[in-house]
């Protein structure tokens, strides 16, 4: 590969990476304009097909379509290259995040600026799962897998293997009827499946040494247990990152507070509840994937352990959740042509896109209960009414769909520091 032609190409690719706002829907517009119209790197139904795609992949699906134009671009170096020049920025900014709340932790200074953002991430959830249920759910059998869905993760919600779980009973269940979804004659072509292979490999290898690295009382487990932590949520994330802050808040926050870690006395990755739903915010104010919330992650569960070990955490939580996206793509774009036809996948994807609007649904009511009741317990009825306002304006506001989500965290921000 001659990198010099493609200059201009990774040029564009930093300007979208440091422009892109608004999440997956946001960056689609924003790659039609650059990457179709303006440039040519791919024509209109090329990106579409790119986009759909990803969509039916575990994984950031902007992230993924994105590597996808490299690839067809320049091949696997053109795709690595455009993937780290479009997760830098935003990774960068949200590492800096995690050095910048453990500062205010050593001052002993309160953090009361984004005391408003908490809520204001549950409405984003709260909107991206009415939004999405509008799109999956659409007859009886997506109706019920929602609704047991939601339940289950609302009283489950400390199970860390209830949302995988949930994502392949509903793919099974959706797949006992022919008639929504007929099959046709279609032609078996043989599929290679060693890439799919080596991903597997890295999954089970990874879980391997965190158990292990934890269990033996490793030195540098926490490494280790992070970089696990993060390959698994990029390996099993289906509908971005609305699906991906539940997974964390469950590992990061409610996990460690759970009955079983505190007796077994294990020393488990965690993040203050305040300071995670800080993060979770921030992230959907800046530009590029919402997987950047890996690097500050990474980060705040590393930070007692010396800036070095810090900013070590911030580079494994990055690497570490966006691997699989670019693994999954690149190893199973090239037999897509062929999957593609067979009609057990979609049916499959029917009863999962359903599982992920009800995860959504569920953990807004989690979230809801875990950060409002409290206050509620406390008599604080000034901070219940308040945060609720927040989780309720968020909503319409993005509803409305007149405010970019920007303009809402940084609205947010000021009231806090008013407040």
């Amino acid at each position: 590969m001659i990198l010099v032609r493609h200059i201009p190409f990774l040029r564009a690719v930093l300007f979208h990476s440091i422009t892109a706002f608004g999440g997956p829907q946001g960056h689609m517009g924003m790659m039609m304009k650059t990457f179709v119209h303006q440039r040519k790197d791919v024509t209109e139904t090329e990106l579409i097909d790119y986009n759909g795609f990803c969509q039916l992949l575990p994984g950031a699906s902007s992230t993924q379509t994105l590597t996808l134009i490299g690839y067809k671009r320049g091949g696997v170096w053109l795709a690595l290259i455009t993937l780290l020049i479009w997760i830098l920025p935003a990774s960068i900014i949200m590492a800096s995040l995690s050095f910048l709340l453990n500062y205010f932790a050593v001052i002993h200074q309160k953090t009361s600026v984004f005391q408003f953002i908490q809520p204001m991430a549950i409405g984003f959830i709260a909107y991206s799962s009415i939004r999405t249920m509008g799109i999956s759910v659409h007859n009886t059998i997506t109706t019920v897998i929602m609704v047991v869905s939601a339940v289950i993760t609302f009283l489950a919600f400390k199970t860390p293997w209830v949302f995988p779980a949930l994502i392949v009973f509903a793919g099974i269940a959706t797949n006992f009827s022919e008639k929504r979804i007929p099959q046709k004659d279609i032609p078996h072509k043989k599929i290679n499946w060693n890439n799919l292979l080596i991903f597997l490999t890295l999954f089970g290898i990874a879980g391997y040494l965190s158990e292990t690295a934890t269990r033996s009382n490793w030195q540098y487990r926490k490494a280790i247990n992070l970089f696990e932590n993060n390959y698994r949520f990029g390996s099993l994330v289906f509908g971005g990152g609305d699906v991906l802050m539940p997974l964390m808040y469950e590992q990061y926050v409610t996990r460690p507070q759970s009955k079983r870690v505190q007796e077994n006395k294990r020393d488990v990755l965690k993040i203050d509840r305040q300071e995670f739903l800080t993060g979770s915010g921030i992230v959907r104010a800046i530009p590029g994937p919402v997987f950047s919330i890996g690097a500050f992650t990474g980060g705040m569960v590393m930070r007692n352990n010396g800036v070095v070990l810090q900013l070590v955490g911030c580079f494994i939580g990055t690497i570490a959740i966006f691997l699989p996206s670019v693994l999954i793509v690149l190893f199973f774009f090239p037999v897509w042509q062929n999957i593609k036809k067979y009609v057990v996948i979609y049916r499959s994807l029917e009863g999962i896109h359903a599982a992920v609007v009800g995860i959504m649904t569920g953990a807004t009511v989690y979230l809801l209960k875990d950060n409002i009741y409290p206050s509620f317990l406390l008599n604080n009825y000034l901070a219940v009414v308040l945060d609720l306002s927040i989780v309720v304006v968020t909503f319409f506001l993005l509803r409305s769909n007149r405010i970019p989500a920007p303009f809402i965290v940084v609205g947010c921000l000021m009231l806090g520091f008013l407040v």
